[in-house]
């Protein structure tokens, strides 16, 4: 199954709990705190697989959870940390958020990584808590929550030279010929239903990869037939070779699907028409009228561009052809320094972070509050709410930030109830 747009949830690994514990050894006195820390939640990477060509691996599955951090233990063990889930993409996905629709990451390189989802912190263990002041400290942290993302996985082939063309036209048999892929290939229309990728050797030192883009019709940009699922597959390549059935076997007129397929591709995108192309006036072996193949190198000539008579069944004027592909395409490719790393190194993407709320509070009516702010929610989930010493702690915490400060400005009374986050307090003055 050929699948390139698929939405997936990813989730992070929470942080572990700290410990609350003490050191009771023989000959020890006075032992103190030794609770320690727990181990941080596994990251989740999107990673690009060389070998990997679509998006099926994601066909039943699509939802993806990293390991939590473990908990903390005594004398001061911290918990073990979770391993990374690494989530394998072919090269070609552009990472979206799937809510927003920013794009995280363009996945192109072997090796490129976008972190998708942060694993938590863990949390601090009590033996991190003793002051001069407090001596013993009778809670922990709890570990930091986990990021739930979903995102919008699309992608666009990478392949060199695109070939497009009308059904039926023989892109299939082209790329067959050209190369060793073995596409299904049949006398009827839209046998293709899935874009085909092959590697066309030019002598020993020169490659290059070629696709052809299944179902283009006229209005394909606006969602008629299959085009518009594949259009994206040709937004990276640098050349086009664009197939017409010269002998007008399904009964069109080639100088009329020529102009057409022209056209759904700069209403796809500006730069699609733009790209250097190469015109292939394929079924010469069956053409009973001279006078289309004149009609079309007319058209052809008049864009500035070059024409070659084929037959992608017989092999007539195939080898003439990709000459002239081959060359075109070492005029464009950019010339790598073999020893510029930067220009080849995979790269690291990063998700950002969730915007960074301000403190604010509101009196939503008589005895009703909401505390809103990233430090202070964070404050308020990473608190053991069961622990009296960890709700003490949490109200040291909460008059540093100012938070007490403007409940009492704005009248807030005992018995009130606050709203933080996901919490509901009752504010005890």
């Amino acid at each position: 199954m050929f699948l390139d747009v698929v939405e997936i949830i990813v989730k992070s690994g929470k942080g572990g709990n700290g410990c609350v514990a003490f050191r009771r050894e023989a000959h020890v006195p006075r032992g103190g705190p030794a609770g320690g820390d727990g181990g941080r939640g596994g990251n989740v990477y999107l990673k690009v697989a060389p070998r990997m060509r679509t998006l099926s691996s994601f066909a039943h599955k699509r939802s993806f959870t990293a390991d939590s951090g473990k908990h903390g233990s005594g004398t001061n063990k911290t918990g073990k940390s979770a391993k990374n889930l690494t989530i394998a993409v072919p090269p070609g996905t552009s990472v979206f958020d799937a809510q927003s629709g920013e794009l995280l990451a363009d996945l192109v390189r072997p090796g490129d990584r976008l972190l998708a989802a942060r694993g938590g912190t863990g949390g601090r263990g009590n033996a991190a808590f003793k002051t001069p002041s407090r001596q013993t400290p009778m809670f922990c942290e709890m570990g930091e929550r986990n990021e739930i993302r979903r995102l919008r996985l699309e992608l666009k082939l990478i392949a060199d030279v695109g070939i497009v063309g009308f059904p039926n036209v023989g892109k299939s048999t082209l790329i067959s010929r050209i190369s060793a892929a073995k596409p299904k290939i049949a006398p009827y229309h839209f046998t293709t239903l899935e874009p085909n990728l092959g590697v066309v050797q030019v002598g020993d030192e020169f490659s290059y990869v070629v696709a052809d883009v299944p179902g283009l019709i006229e209005g394909a940009h606006e969602g008629v037939g299959l085009g518009h699922q594949f259009l994206r597959h040709v937004e990276r390549t640098r050349m086009l070779v664009h197939v017409v059935d010269v002998a007008a076997t399904e009964g069109r007129d080639p100088v009329a699907d020529y102009g057409a397929i022209n056209r759904e591709l700069s209403l796809h995108d500006a730069r699609l028409g733009e790209l250097p192309q190469i015109v292939a006036l394929n079924k010469a072996d069956v053409c009973q009228d001279e006078d289309l193949i004149a009609a079309m190198q007319e058209a052809v000539a008049q864009d500035g561009r070059r024409g070659f008579v084929i037959s992608a069944v017989s092999g007539q004027g195939i080898e003439e052809l990709m000459k002239a592909v081959g060359d075109r395409l070492r005029e464009l490719l950019p010339q790598v320094d073999e020893f510029d790393e930067e220009a080849i190194a995979p790269r690291t993407f990063e998700a950002p972070l969730p915007a960074h709320q301000a403190l604010d509070v509101r009196r939503i009516e008589q005895g009703v509050y909401v505390v809103t702010g990233t430090e202070v929610e964070q404050a308020i989930a990473r608190t053991n709410l069961d622990s009296r010493d960890g709700v003490e702690w949490l109200h040291e915490r909460l008059e540093a930030m100012g938070v007490l400060d403007r409940l009492d400005a704005m009248g807030a009374g005992p018995g009130d109830t606050v709203f933080v986050g996901d919490y509901e307090l009752q504010y005890a003055g």
